[in-house]
């Protein structure tokens, strides 16, 4: 053995060994018990960050210490198509040759990022490898495999079949920039300091920060218990506009907040989420006065084709001149809704969307936690799902991008003359408009290969069908939400329905992610595990903290903090950072980026390899080559054992029986820490000071190899690459020279 350990050298060479024995492969066996884990699917076209490398920590760690115990494990990999921030990536390389999304038809576009994502999906894959994840290759997954595809659209089928799918026009969360909705869980609140405008509306006075929306105003709104304006509620008013005199109607609703302004707000149902609701309740107008595209529409007069930005300045100048502007409080602080990929303002906006009613499955799936069927680590994280489970509303589930899997609705253009769509002619020129119009200039054909998107109305007609259905039909553009893809993963990861890997590995013993998308994504996969299969995916969740920049802040591009794992990986060694990250979390909480612990296990990886340097040494120098040279260590050596002999063994025993219960529990960082403290502490700094100058050195190395070894397998699971390199190293002290570490039996007390 060299004098240190190079990470170097030794990596790259057991990942490929341990591949190419086929230790990552279980075989379904019915007299093992099998044991599960199915990777959460980082981005297919991404790079690794922090919470993957601890991810696939604790994950491998897991699966590891049950291969050696036994079990047929089975940590199966995938990869996530990631629609919206996958397309958003690819649009970014087409901004830089000039080009947007806006210059292909639909399916070509879908193939281009399919292009993109198969040239980039390597990069992820090759990092999951170098992070030593033992997982199977050969049960690999990818979110649009043609059989994912099939899984998630016959769920939809079926969905559909009982009633859980409708459309309806719906108050969404739009973001012109990015073109789709967002679920209320995706959408981001930050305070703002914005102008306050007070306008002039009849006899009162209102403020609001969005005075280029009064075009889409059909109401004025009080505080019902509002002494002030008790005598105008239920009237009609008449308000001097920017396009001439209009009426609105005074209503009294309790949304209104007495204390804002002057007490009476302006109410545009069709692009604010309160107003949308107070509309309903007192049967309103939607009057949008915004379109698609972020700019104004005709119902805005002469500031049509605006954006809302450019509009509000020339609208607040032209109210002004009018005598229509009151005041402006310019250090008015407030909440604004942004999405949470772009941080672009949030439009809500009405539009027809695809929603899963999700009464009838959330209510097993909420009883499945309070009933212990699954279990949440740690234990106080059980009270944010179930408060999600309480409110959670139906889910809207379509998403206005192209890579993703496209719903299976299809719209027959004679039944639908008003569906408006957009395409490219054979000139490659856009067209936009109702598709009955379009049709007497352009054919089918013309119209159904350059289809960009298409929008129904509420009340279009329909078909579900997995195949296109004869007759001219156009396909629904939208695509299902990422999450209502990924919400099955681990069933079609299995094989569902009728695999025998599916029979044999489902239900999966523990679901490992982050607490963060505890609501997005763990709550949806219960939901459809138990209504497709009876069972919940999973027996636990596991739910581990964030990691954070070194300051303690998010990681964020802008604020320059974000920690780069490789190359930590490439200076101190995949252990080191993989036990740094483990033993940095404790009970699930966040935790900042653990450089001094990625260090100090580095230097740990060093003790370890040094100790078994010292093994070797000492064995050869007193005639011990080989293992049968030296008698094992067993229950008949207790008469030949001193005190030192007797403790070590005592304690390593009870270390088995205390890395055993901590991983039971879930708690990693106790368990690495008491692995640590007894190999440094209790083996090398005590035993073998204590027992350098024995005579019986037959009885001293006899104890001193088996504790080590030992020590090597409840190491492994935590730090692979350097217990292997050991363990292979020393290959003729051992009594199967050939065996690998990872498949080697885990320790038990004699």
């Amino acid at each position: 053995m060299e004098k240190t350990y190079d990470h170097r050298k030794y990596e790259r060479k057991i990942y490929s060994h341990w591949e190419k024995s086929g230790s990552f492969t279980p075989k379904i066996d019915k007299k093992k018990k099998s044991y599960t884990i199915v990777l959460p699917p980082p981005n297919a076209s991404g790079k690794m960050h922090t919470g993957n490398v601890l991810m696939i920590a604790i994950e491998d760690l897991l699966i590891r210490w049950k291969r050696m115990q036994g079990y047929s494990a089975l940590w199966l990999p995938g990869t996530d198509h990631a629609g919206f921030e996958t397309q958003i990536t690819f649009e970014r390389e087409l901004k830089a040759k000039g080009k947007s999304r806006f210059d292909f038809d639909r399916n070509t576009l879908y193939e281009k990022i399919e292009g993109f994502v198969l040239e980039n999906k390597g990069l992820i894959e090759e990092q999951i490898r170098n992070m030593g994840a033992s997982v199977d290759w050969s049960r690999y997954k990818f979110t649009l495999d043609p059989d994912v595809i099939e899984t998630v659209i016959n769920t939809f089928e079926k969905l559909h079949k009982d009633e859980l799918v409708y459309r309806d026009d719906y108050m969404v969360n739009y973001c012109p920039i990015c073109g789709t909705t967002f679920a209320d869980l995706e959408v981001r609140h930050k305070e703002r300091k914005d102008p306050l405008y007070f306008l002039k509306y009849g006899p009162f006075s209102l403020a609001t920060v969005r005075p280029e929306t009064k075009f889409g105003d059909t109401a004025v709104a009080v505080h019902p218990n509002d002494k002030r304006y008790k005598q105008y509620i239920g009237k009609e008013i008449e308000v001097e506009g920017l396009l001439g005199k209009f009426k609105l109607k005074v209503i009294a609703d309790t949304f209104v907040d007495p204390k804002f302004g002057t007490g009476v707000v302006k109410v545009t149902p069709a692009h604010d989420k309160n107003d949308y609701e107070a509309g309903l309740r007192h049967n309103l107008e939607i009057k949008p006065v915004i379109g698609l595209d972020g700019k104004l529409n005709e119902n805005a007069g002469k500031y049509a084709g605006l954006t809302v930005t450019v509009a509000r300045k020339i609208i607040v100048e032209d109210l002004r001149k009018k005598g229509l502007l009151e005041k402006i409080d310019g250090n008015y602080t407030h909440t604004v809704a942004v999405c949470y990929k772009g941080g672009h303002d949030i439009e809500p906006t009405i539009l027809p969307n695809w929603f899963v009613k999700v009464k009838k499955l959330k209510e097993p799936a909420h009883q499945a936690v309070k009933e212990g069927v699954v279990k949440i680590y740690p234990k106080w994280q059980e009270s944010k799902y179930h408060r999600w489970m309480e409110s959670m509303l139906d889910w809207p589930i379509s998403r206005q991008v192209v890579w993703g899997i496209r719903i299976p609705a299809w719209y027959n253009i004679d039944e639908n003359k008003n569906l408006l769509i957009t395409f490219l002619n054979n000139k490659r020129k856009t067209v936009s408009g109702e598709i009955g119009k379009l049709s007497e200039k352009y054919s089918f054909a013309e119209i159904e290969k350059g289809l960009q998107t298409l929008i129904a109305p509420q009340s279009a007609k329909y078909v579900i069908a997995t195949k296109k259905p004869k007759g001219q039909f156009l396909q629904e553009t939208d695509t299902f939400d990422t999450w209502f893809s990924s919400g099955q993963w681990p069933l079609v990861t299995l094989g569902y329905p009728n695999s025998k890997d599916f029979k044999y590995f489902y239900p999966t013993d523990v679901l490992e992610t982050a607490w963060e998308i505890l609501r997005l994504w763990v709550s949806r996969m219960i939901m459809f595990g138990i209504y497709l299969t009876g069972k919940p995916p999973f027996k636990d969740v596991y739910l581990h903290g964030i990691v954070r920049a070194l300051d303690g802040k998010k990681m964020s591009k802008s604020l320059g903090n974000v920690i780069n794992p490789e190359e930590y990986q490439e200076e101190f060694g995949t252990d080191a950072l993989r036990m740094g990250l483990v033993s940095g979390t404790a009970n699930g909480k966040d935790f900042n980026f653990p450089r001094d612990k990625v260090i100090s296990f580095r230097n740990f990886a060093n003790k370890v390899w040094n100790i078994g340097r010292f093994m070797m040494y000492e064995l050869e120098k007193h005639g011990y080559k080989n293992f049968d040279d030296l008698t094992s260590y067993s229950k008949d050596m207790k008469p030949k054992l001193k005190k030192e002999d007797i403790a070590v063994v005592d304690k390593f025993h009870k270390l088995i029986l205390d890395v055993d219960r901590n991983l039971d529990k879930y708690r990693f960082a106790d368990a690495a820490d008491s692995i640590y403290h007894f190999m440094w502490d209790e083996l090398a700094s005590k035993y073998l000071e204590n027992t350098k100058d024995r005579v019986d050195k037959e009885v001293t190395l006899s104890v001193f190899r088996y504790v080590y070894f030992n020590s090597l397998k409840l190491l492994h699971p935590f730090m692979p690459f350097v217990t292997e390199a050991i363990w292979q190293e020393l290959k003729d002290l051992r009594k199967y020279p050939d065996q690998l570490l990872i498949t080697s039996s885990w320790p038990t007390s004699l």
